[in-house]
């Protein structure tokens, strides 16, 4: 394995080099002997060289576990000049802990890596050597680093090669201008034409990383470095492959006939064992197919979509998870992928909790009137389990579909009635939410139900449940005989209830006032003395004062305030902007596809350019296409 960047990473690494000496390594993390630096001092500088090494050893323990052994960095950096690869491992990675606080010492070393850079005998050596030079950040030894890695960047051996290609992209985070004062960045655009896939593969990584963090366009694919990335995308390691598709995701192609190709070769990729490597496979053919004019094309490119990412849905349930975020992206951005697979979606009872939650959310935008019967007889099920959570988000999932789909409303509907006759308190609390929100979306349809619903006023102890309740007695109180009545229970804890429930209390007062005024005029003169008089919050004050003055001056404008014709509801299954959605699939198989957050959001300043993804390239339909969509 290489050794990492970072301390905390470096320290991870050091016991599988560790190991190697021969299964007993565990004894150099017991000792606590005073006076031990000195002897590790003696034990260094010693002749034999097994006892080197196990001095050496000694050192990176005391490292790992926290001690400060740098006082003996000119000891240490001496038993670099070994010929054993092992021992040379555990110097560079005592070199990269201490070299930035050492940085007068570490150029004691730089003899070595020059040397090693150009060991004949061993590209290993060659590659450990530069791999090092990239970890270790001090500016003062950076510069004689730059011949040793371009001697490296051209070497015979591919290893070397594709280490000296990441070294690049960290020297530019060290120094940018040197980079590009030495022509390294030509000399890695070179290399997108080598021979071997990993050295290709590499270099794209490094180019990738470069161009994110740099104000100027560094890599951009031409057609004719395209077809070299596609040609070593096929023999390239997963994470390769990786590499080189989050790359082809930034192209852009001439035509729909190249958008095309590029597809057609990148599509072998859904079959890969690695969900990273499915996902960003999947991210490219989105973005190329919005080039795609041909009907039949696109429709079996989403075949093929469909069996890769139901795979990933057979993992375990992290990866599900992140699977399912993404899908929900993918969903939303083309549903005729999954249309047929809603039932690859459908919960397991040992699914964790937050699995559950997407699987919901990924039920409701399949949801359609052809499968509609099954997708209810889920939540329906669902809303009798024991998860208080789950429960709810089901019973609010039934609310959404019958939003979201006008002809199976009534079918949504009587599920709901359903479920208030099991008398469970928080059931019952939650359908009586999604019906105000059926109403609000369909007014003067299903009010039928409401004598069902008064009859389960009392169990209503939740602000959200109260609060709906009272809107559905304010907005029809002229089809509910003893509204005023209803309205007085809510009225005598008027001062303990939450503010949510105040608001709605004031205003479904006034709407019956208006709608009733004979009978009701003590009723509003007490709520709005409650209002106005009794209370903290400025914004109930403002509304009862607002009514108060209404009603006393002009009662018919009132009425036309108050009882106005509500705007009906939107549905709400696709609620990502269509701008913010096109950027978040540019993102798939990223933190951003899961978080469904833009990377400059959650990611500071100064890294965020480096998660920088072109929009989806958008192409005018044809209208018989667009008909056949819809």
């Amino acid at each position: 394995p290489s050794p990492p960047s970072s301390v905390a990473s470096a320290l991870s690494y050091t016991p599988s080099v560790m190991s190697r000496g021969g299964g007993s390594d565990a004894k150099y993390f017991q000792t606590t002997k005073k006076g031990e630096i000195h002897e590790l001092k003696e034990e260094l500088n010693a002749q034999n060289k097994e006892k080197k090494k196990e001095a050496v050893k000694k050192v990176i323990a005391a490292m790992t576990v926290g001690k400060d052994v740098s006082m003996l960095f000119a000891d240490v950096v001496n038993c670099m000049q070994t010929p054993n690869i092992e021992l040379k491992k555990l110097v560079y990675l005592y070199l990269i802990n201490y070299a930035k606080s050492q940085p007068d010492l570490a150029i004691l070393a730089v003899n070595t890596f020059v040397k090693d850079a150009e060991n004949t005998a061993n590209p290993l050596i060659r590659a450990l050597a530069v791999r090092t030079m990239g970890c270790i950040r001090v500016d003062k030894i950076t510069e004689y680093l730059c011949e040793p890695l371009r001697k490296c960047l051209k070497d015979e051996d591919p290893y070397v090669r594709k280490t000296a290609a990441i070294c690049v992209a960290k020297l530019y985070d060290i120094n940018a201008e040197l980079v590009e004062d030495r022509g390294f960045l030509d000399l890695l655009k070179e290399m997108l034409s080598d021979s071997n896939p990993m050295v290709v593969a590499n270099a794209v990584a490094a180019l990738s990383e470069v161009s994110a963090s740099s104000e100027s366009e560094v890599f951009e694919i031409t057609p004719s470095t395209l077809n070299k990335l596609l040609a070593a995308m096929n023999e390239s390691t997963e994470w390769g492959q990786v590499f080189i598709l989050d790359a082809l995701s930034s192209y852009e192609p001439q035509d729909a006939r190249e958008a095309e190709s590029i597809v057609e070769r990148v599509t072998p990729r859904l079959a890969h064992a690695n969900s990273a490597v499915v996902l960003s496979a999947v991210k490219v053919m989105l973005r190329f197919m919005e080039l795609i004019h041909n009907q039949d094309t696109i429709k079996a490119l989403c075949k093929k979509m469909a069996p890769s990412l139901v795979t990933l849905l057979s993992t375990e349930p992290e990866i599900q998870y992140v699977a399912l975020r993404n899908i929900d992206l993918i969903v939303q951005k083309r549903s005729n992928i999954l249309s047929h697979e809603i039932k690859v979606f459908f919960c397991k009872y040992n699914d964790p909790i937050y699995v559950k939650m997407e699987k919901l959310e990924i039920m409701i935008k399949l949801a359609s009137e052809r499968n509609i019967e099954q997708v209810l007889q889920e939540f329906k099920e669902y809303a009798q389990e024991v998860d208080i959570d789950f429960v709810r988000k089901s019973v609010r999932a039934i609310g959404r579909c019958a939003i979201k789909l006008e002809r199976a409303t009534e079918r949504c509907i009587n599920v709901l009635l359903e479920l208030i006759q099991t008398k469970v308190n928080y059931v019952v609390q939650e359908a009586v939410i999604v019906i105000k929100d059926i109403f609000r979306r369909y007014p003067n349809r299903y009010e039928s139900i409401i004598g069902t619903l008064c009859e389960n006023l009392d169990t209503l102890d939740e602000p959200e449940a109260k609060a709906s309740m009272i809107w559905i007695v304010g907005e029809y109180a002229e089809r509910i005989d003893n509204a005023d009545e209803l309205l007085n229970g809510f009225l005598e804890a008027f001062h303990d209830e939450p503010t949510q429930v105040q608001l709605q209390l004031l205003t479904a007062t006034v709407k019956l006032f208006l709608k009733r005024p004979s009978d009701t005029q003590s009723m509003v003169h007490q709520v709005l003395s409650y209002a106005t008089q009794d209370t903290e919050n400025p914004d109930l004050r403002d509304r009862g004062y607002v009514y108060w003055r209404l009603l006393s001056t002009d009662p018919e404008a009132a009425k036309a305030v108050v009882l106005a014709e509500k705007p009906v509801i939107s549905d709400d299954t696709y609620q990502l902007d269509p701008t913010l959605l096109d950027t978040l699939v540019g993102h798939i198989s990223s933190l951003a596809s899961i978080y469904h957050k833009p990377p400059e959001v959650f990611v500071s300043k100064a890294r965020a350019a480096v998660y920088k993804a072109k929009p989806i390239i958008r192409k005018k339909a044809a209208p018989e296409e667009e008909e056949e969509e819809e």
